[in-house]
């Protein structure tokens, strides 16, 4: 495996990046620029001006807006003319083009058709959206490996997996994800009921999305990590372990069947993963990040799945598999946004979840329209339970 400086040519190909108004879009940009690769597309949900500003950044690229409202299409129309244009359609078309890397940062089940594009044209998929594997992971994989694309994680513990595994992975006993806690680590099941939403969003280490952070402080984002890591590396979810492990520095470990460990270690920097999906299996030098570990008081401890029941309700969809990880991700999608929006209770997320998992008839999942008709049926099922409980 090569090691490649700035500045010299690193021989990759451009990227596409969905999403790119969201943390890992904007990172993503941020490598992009450090190491001098080319950016052909940028895609994002709304035409905003930080749209507009990273497209007069990058004047080579593409422009994609996928659900622009009429002020929005008006004004990314007059501000980028040719260069734009709209809908999913648009987004698939500029995930499917060839020869091309496709980070894909887009929030939710939204990303699961670019995702699909991407392998149907056979690109390197570097992987920010959960989704995809969570609710279309059988579809995806097998899109995949028809086509014999690539898909790379990009979330820092799938990615850390993937370092620890590079060269040796028929010898694993298990994987460990590790789970910095959230904000309410050490909390009891009682203490949450009056949880604001301020708290749910003060992740104590990184910095993140409003959903993914409330995710990760019901560990409900741990679960779908353990259900992506299944489709990604092959490994049944009886030797997928998740650790509690504060400080985030730890990304997560493989243990081997001689009882050897490894783990990737790093400070809490995700443009790190986003580099090493891009150029995989390549490592670009980058002169200013450089990690102290004699600064580093590493602590470990087991999660509290009475506290945090959402853990093993995701570990239980995944082992069910078929609809239940998609209506699994699609009610706790609505369930958090319902939150957000202060129309439920932190303990009602949970609830929904396990509504919706109870009442949304189970089927096996063969297409794209499958997962999608699950998550719509999943939607509002969560939809009707979230009138209900914020009418008591």
């Amino acid at each position: 495996m090569g090691c490649v400086r700035v500045g010299r040519s690193l021989g990759l190909r451009p990227l596409a990046v969905l999403g790119v108004t969201g943390s890992i879009g904007v990172q993503t940009l941020d490598v992009a620029r450090q190491l001098g690769i080319a950016v052909v597309g940028i895609a994002a949900r709304r035409g905003t001006e930080d749209l507009i500003r990273l497209a007069r950044q990058w004047p080579d690229a593409a422009v994609v807006v996928s659900a622009p409202n009429d002020e929005a299409r008006r004004r990314c129309e007059q501000e980028l003319g040719s260069r734009v244009s709209f809908g999913p359609a648009a987004v698939a078309a500029l995930a499917a083009t060839p020869d091309t890397i496709i980070v894909n940062g887009i929030v939710g089940a939204a990303g699961l058709e670019p995702s699909m594009a991407a392998a149907a044209a056979g690109n390197r998929i570097a992987l920010a959206n959960k989704e995809s594997l969570v609710a279309g992971g059988d579809v995806l994989a097998a899109a995949a490996a028809a086509s014999e694309a690539e898909i790379i994680p990009v979330d820092s513990e799938h990615s850390a997996l993937w370092q620890c595994l590079v060269g040796e992975t028929n010898s694993v006993r298990r994987l460990i994800l590790t789970a910095s806690g959230g904000p309410f680590r050490g909390r009891t099941r009682d203490s949450l009921a009056d949880v604001a939403v301020a708290d749910a969003l003060a992740h104590p280490t990184w910095a993140m999305g409003a959903r993914i952070t409330v995710d990760s402080s019901t560990l409900m984002n741990k679960a779908f990590e353990v259900i992506e890591a299944h489709y990604l590396f092959g490994v049944d979810y009886d030797d997928i372990d998740v650790v509690v492990h504060p400080q985030s520095i730890v990304h997560s470990m493989v243990e081997f069947i001689d009882g050897s460990l490894k783990a990737q270690l790093g400070d809490p920097d995700m443009r790190l993963p986003i580099q090493y999906a891009i150029c995989y299996p390549e490592r670009a030098a980058v002169e200013d990040r450089n990690f102290d570990i004699t600064r580093q008081d590493l602590t470990f401890e087991p999660p509290d799945p009475a506290t945090f029941r959402l853990l093993g309700i995701g570990y239980a969809a995944g082992r069910k598999a078929g609809s239940a990880p998609a209506v699994l991700n699609a009610a706790d999608e609505v369930a958090v946004a319902a939150f957000l929006e202060g129309k439920i209770g932190y303990l009602d997320i949970e609830a929904i979840v396990e509504h919706c998992l109870e009442v949304v008839e189970w089927r096996p999942m063969s297409t794209v329209d499958d997962v999608l008709a699950a998550d719509a049926e999943a939607r509002t099922v969560a939809h009707e339970r979230v009138v209900s409980m914020a009418a008591t």
